[in-house]
Formats: C-alpha cells, sequence, structure tokens
C-alpha cells in the first residue's frame, strides 16, 4: 500500500471530531446545486454535517449569482397571484423542504436534537411582533417538516415573538443576538414558553431552538474602535490595555455567553422540564468566519468548542476546518480572562452594550437591504412586483 494512502486514510478528519466535544456543525449555506448535485448527501455522511441554516442575504447570493433557480422562476412567470415576496418563498421552501428530508436521517439518528434547516421571517418585521408571529406561523405550515426552525429575530419585539410561538410548538432559530444580556432574555422565554406549551398538554420533548449568537462582527466593531484610540492612547497603560483586547472580545463574550447557558439551564424551573423531556435551547455560534486576515482563518472555530452548543459555519471556513483546524474543549477554558478582558473595556469606557446594540441594528438594516435586493431579483426573473415594505 501506498505509504501517503496510508495517511490519508487514517487522517482525522476534524469536523467530525467536534462531535466528541459535544458540538454539531451546521452550515450556513443554502443553494439548490448544493441540494441536487449530492454534495449537502455528501457533506452529511463524510463530515457529520448535522444541520443548516439560511438567510436573506445567502439566498440573494444564491438566486442573483446563479442559474440554479431557472426552472422554478420561469414557471412562476404569469402567476399574477403572486407578488415577489411570495414567489421567493415558493423557491425558497422547496429549498428548505428538500435539505430538511436529506437530513431527516440525522433528525432521527440523534432523538431530534440535529437535523435542522432554518428560515427567517421576512427581515422587515424585525420590528413587528404580531407581523413576526403570524409570519413564522405560514412557514411552519408551508414546510411542513418536524425538523425545520424559523428564524426570529434577537430584537426586543422578536422576544414576545418567540415565546409565544415555542408556546405554540414552533421550532424557533432566533438570530442577531450579540448581547449577554439580551441572550438571557431570550433562554428565559425559551423557559416560559415550553411552561405554557406543557400547561396546555403539548410535547416538549419533540420542542428544538437554538440562540443564534453572533462572534466575528463584534470584534470587528471593538478592532476599530481600539484602533482609533490607539492614535490618541496617552501613555504606555493605555496603550498596552486597548492592544489586548485586539482580536479578543468576541470569544471572551461568547465565553459569558456559554457560561449563562450553563447557570439557565441548570435551574429549578428548567429541571421540572427536562423531567418531561426538554432538550436545551442551545447556543449556536453564528458568524464564525474570519474577516481580519491577520487572524487564524479557523480561530472562531477553534476557539468556541463546547459541549451542547453549534457552530453553523460558511462553505470557506468549513474547508479550512476540514484542512487544518484543531479541536479542543476551548469554551471553558480561561473564563477568569474572558470576565479580565470584558474588565478591560469597560475600563477603557467602551460599552459592550452599545456595540451590540449597534451591531444589532446594523444586523437587521443588512438584512433588510439584502432581502430588497433578493425580491429585486426574483421580480427581475418573473416580472412580478416587489411589495412594499408598508404591506409588511
Amino acid at each position: 500500500m501506498n505509504p501517503v494512502e496510508t495517511l490519508e486514510t487514517v487522517k482525522t478528519n476534524s469536523l467530525k471530531e467536534l462531535q466528541k466535544y459535544g458540538q454539531s456543525i451546521w452550515l450556513d449555506y443554502i443553494r439548490r446545486n448544493l441540494i441536487s448535485s449530492g454534495d449537502l448527501k455528501r457533506l452529511i455522511a463524510e463530515d457529520g454535517l448535522r444541520g443548516m441554516t439560511s438567510n436573506p442575504t445567502i439566498f440573494e447570493k444564491a438566486i442573483a449569482g446563479s442559474t440554479d433557480y431557472d426552472d422554478i422562476l420561469q414557471s412562476l412567470r404569469g402567476r399574477t397571484d403572486l407578488d415577489a415576496k411570495a414567489r421567493y418563498e415558493k423557491l425558497a421552501i422547496r429549498d428548505i423542504q428538500d435539505a430538511a428530508d436529506l437530513l431527516q436521517p440525522v433528525y432521527e439518528q440523534t432523538k431530534t436534537r440535529d437535523g435542522y434547516v432554518s428560515l427567517e421571517v421576512s427581515p422587515y418585521l424585525a420590528r413587528d411582533t404580531q407581523g413576526t408571529i403570524q409570519e413564522a406561523r405560514a412557514l411552519w405550515k408551508a414546510v411542513s417538516r418536524k425538523n425545520v426552525m424559523i428564524k426570529v429575530p434577537g430584537t426586543a419585539e422578536g422576544l414576545p415573538a418567540f415565546q409565544q410561538l415555542i408556546g405554540e410548538g414552533i421550532n424557533i432559530n432566533v438570530t442577531l443576538l450579540f448581547s449577554v444580556k439580551v441572550y438571557e432574555r431570550f433562554a428565559e422565554a425559551y423557559i416560559t414558553g415550553l411552561e405554557q406549551l406543557a400547561a396546555k398538554g403539548g410535547d416538549v420533548s419533540r420542542m428544538a431552538s437554538v440562540a443564534s449568537f453572533f462572534i466575528s462582527r463584534i470584534d470587528n466593531s471593538v478592532d476599530a474602535i481600539v484602533a482609533a484610540r490607539l492614535k490618541s492612547a496617552k501613555d504606555e497603560t493605555e496603550t498596552g490595555q486597548l492592544k489586548s483586547l485586539l482580536g479578543k472580545v468576541a470569544i471572551a463574550n461568547g465565553k459569558l455567553a456559554y457560561q449563562s447557558y450553563l447557570k439557565v439551564f441548570a435551574s429549578d424551573r428548567w429541571k421540572d422540564l427536562a423531567a418531561k423531556g426538554a432538550q436545551t435551547q442551545r447556543v449556536l455560534w453564528a458568524s464564525t468566519s474570519t474577516k481580519n486576515p491577520a487572524y487564524r482563518d479557523v480561530m472562531y472555530v477553534e476557539e468556541m468548542i463546547g459541549k451542547d452548543t453549534v457552530n453553523t459555519i460558511p462553505p470557506a471556513t468549513l474547508e479550512a476546518f476540514r484542512d487544518h483546524g484543531k479541536c479542543r474543549a476551548s469554551l471553558t477554558e480561561d473564563i477568569a480572562g474572558a470576565q479580565a478582558t470584558m474588565r478591560t473595556l469597560a475600563q477603557l469606557s467602551i460599552s459592550i452594550d452599545q456595540i451590540t446594540d449597534k451591531l444589532t441594528d446594523d444586523g437587521v438594516r443588512s438584512f433588510d437591504e439584502a432581502f430588497d435586493k433578493l425580491l429585486q431579483a426574483v421580480e427581475k426573473n418573473t416580472g412580478s412586483p416587489a411589495p412594499s415594505k408598508a404591506t409588511e
């Protein structure tokens, strides 16, 4: 046997190895060709992929940047009963259903813990509680798969919508979470929602939810503030403190969110639900591609590995981690150091709350703009009018 072949045969797949640490890898990407080519099936079989997430930006790029959807877009031409949003939903739901069907064996093998595909409510509804509830219900019914999660924004208006939907037995992925404080509110709302479901005789053991906590965007914001402050630093002490924050705050913030997860799901309230078969709402690490070329390209995967978590990874980062990612139980390492990083941030009068509030607003606006482009692409290809935001 060729020695090279022998080495390749025994080489550990870092993506699959993450399962030993209790972490599930989901793919932050969807496109028709991924499903139809067999690539998704291969990722599930060979890399241990356990789920998928989508968002308006991903769908916009898939539709505008490929010919994958020409067949369904052509079939929708002349449908005067459907506006651009309704036409988009037709093709998105087809992708979500087909991906969910491929992930159904994972859903069954993991006893409903994994195997999910996420579909987002319209970003136009991010500040509309009732609109979010109504659209989430409609999408849940339209997709009609047990292993789907409807994505609801982690805004103030999204919080009561999330609790209501959990109480109705709808699986939810809370997205655009940046703040530990806000995350804790959604974790508590998950428990309340399950309690409401149980009180109505619902089966809490069939429920699933994740809290999508965004990582790299925190460092993008903090690093920019630090770079500006370094130009006017008063002395070497301040300079040293500022430099100590570079590339550190996002991971520290995430580690503290995980500590909150451990605390919330060790409460007596939770134990009562767990006795009924309820599963914890796992933290899902999102925005884990490295934006700064000065940092290791798999940093936000390697430093966020822990039990009962999910990391949703875009294709390029997935390939990179498979190639040279290193696994260790990093998420619970040096919590004191993470706390010290956040104290330093506060001592330098850099407000994490202001940063996370702005990132939430920016995220809502970014998805809103991507949805505009998405509907324009659908309109261009089907000749259908795009709905105005006022009608959402």
